[in-house]
């Protein structure tokens, strides 16, 4: 699991280096949480619901937002998503306005490993609200 994440922190281009810190410290934090169950004890299902819903709700949230880049000549990319950038589309042609024109008539393409990396990282972050939720509680109660 660790060299699992590691794998996908070091592998993949994060926006930034904001985006980077942030899902460093989800992937590490989340992992500590599953490491020790004695120390963070999860219900099953409440937590798998939350993963889960985070997950979907954080990738297609992700969409919201869009980078452009021209290059090349001429290239015109877009692409969707956060911190993994997994919808795409682009053109190449012979003037950076041709290429746009293009890329916004092509149909959009999914990024299989960026868009499971983006859930990886939204269900880590969905554990890691049913933890502190689960924790706050038992804290209350006491």
């Amino acid at each position: 699991m660790v060299g699992a994440l590691t794998w996908i922190l070091l592998n993949l281009q994060a926006p930034g280096r904001q985006a980077d810190l942030v899902v460093g410290a989800v992937l590490a934090v989340g992992g500590l949480v599953l490491l020790m169950p004695h120390r963070v004890p999860l219900p099953a299902l409440p937590t798998a619901g939350a993963s889960v819903a985070a997950a979907v709700g954080g990738a297609l949230a992700g969409l919201l937002t869009e980078t452009t880049r021209t290059g090349g000549m001429w290239a015109y990319v877009a692409r969707r998503g956060w911190p993994y950038e997994w919808l795409n589309r682009g053109a190449v042609a012979d003037d950076p306005q041709t290429a746009r024109a293009l890329a916004e008539q092509a149909s959009w393409q999914v990024d299989a490993v960026n868009l499971t990396a983006t859930a990886v990282f939204w269900g880590f972050l969905g554990l890691l609200l049913a933890a502190a939720v689960t924790r706050t509680r038992r804290v209350s109660a006491l």
